[in-house]
């Protein structure tokens, strides 16, 4: 994959000379259906209308394209927060193979995640699951596992407790659910794929987690960047019948040390001016504060670009 991935990029990508707004680079996603897939083709849109040529390069998952980014293999990504965190110091499942060379171009909106379950069933809470056909292993996602350990552990349950459908992604998780095979499947609110199961299936409802610092802590024994979002019903959240809240946790916009500041630079403007531009293609950008572009990013450092956006914006605190 590491191989193909490199074809698209050389073939797509050119070399770092004149003015910033004259480069082609590539922006790493997961695939089509996927909300960093989503993600990436909103921000590769508002950057050519702002004159940066992007190109996103689709692969499985994080797991493969954070690395490559990391290595300078591709210039950008769309990743969460934790996951980029743990690649930077070579921990979780990327123990050994650290990437100290990746760096943060802002905070995006917040990921918010759900198990989802068709709206005709029984399924009110997360806690019905128990021994319920669910689906596991995320064998290409290693970022799923905790996710889903984290809601499971809001009931009182592990994944032990469910009747295991081995999936490789998400996006194969949402398959599995449609075909009947699992109860239930987790996604992110907004992605496409939720749209499609929830077309394919006749409507859904997303499992709400009730707020409350007792839960807050459980989810952060497992994802220590995880918190709480409030969703409301609407054409964009399907599943959503209330006001509920649900498990997230920051997305980010990222890169490698040696991809030059003007170009970050350039990539960072785009964010911070492209909301509009971005939320035109992937509505969920509407939930983006550009004043959160530099919000905290734990172990990770912005990139010196990002930095240099930041205080002309006036986006830097003391």
């Amino acid at each position: 994959m590491k191989h193909a991935l490199s074809t698209l990029i050389l073939a797509a990508s050119v070399a770092f000379t004149g003015p910033a707004f004259a480069q082609a680079v590539g922006i790493a996603t997961s695939n089509p259906g996927s909300l960093f897939h989503n993600i990436g083709t909103a921000v590769a849109n508002a950057a050519n209308e702002a004159g940066l040529n992007a190109t996103i390069q689709p692969a499985t998952s994080p797991n493969q394209y954070i690395p490559l980014v990391g290595s300078g293999g591709i210039e950008f990504g769309a990743a969460n927060l934790q996951e980029v965190n743990y690649a930077l110091e070579g921990r979780e499942w990327f123990e050994g193979a650290a990437s100290p060379d990746l760096r943060i171009v802002g905070v995006i909106m917040p990921l918010v995640e759900a198990i989802f379950v068709r709206a005709d069933s029984d399924i009110q809470t997360i806690a019905d699951l128990e021994g319920q056909p669910m689906v596991d292993g995320y064998t290409a996602q290693n970022t799923i596992l905790p996710q889903l350990d984290a809601m499971y552990a809001t009931a009182g349950l592990t994944r032990d407790d469910m009747e295991p459908v081995e999936v490789a992604s998400v996006v194969a998780g949402a398959d599995a659910f449609i075909a009947g095979d699992a109860v239930g499947f987790i996604f992110a609110h907004g992605a496409g794929k939720v749209r499609e199961a929830d077309a394919a299936v006749g409507g859904l409802r997303a499992l709400p987690i009730e707020e409350n610092e007792e839960n807050l802590a459980t989810i952060r024994e497992h994802w220590p960047v995880g918190f709480f979002a409030t969703m409301e019903p609407g054409p964009n959240a399907p599943g959503v019948t209330e006001t509920s809240t649900f498990f997230a946790y920051p997305q980010v916009i990222f890169t490698h040390a040696g991809v030059p500041d003007d170009v970050v630079y350039e990539m960072t403007k785009v964010l911070y001016e492209g909301k509009d531009e971005m939320a035109a293609t992937f509505a969920p950008f509407n939930a983006f504060n550009p004043d959160d572009l530099a919000g905290d990013i734990g172990v990770s450092e912005f990139h010196p670009g990002a930095l240099r956006f930041f205080e002309e914006a006036g986006l830097l605190n003391e």
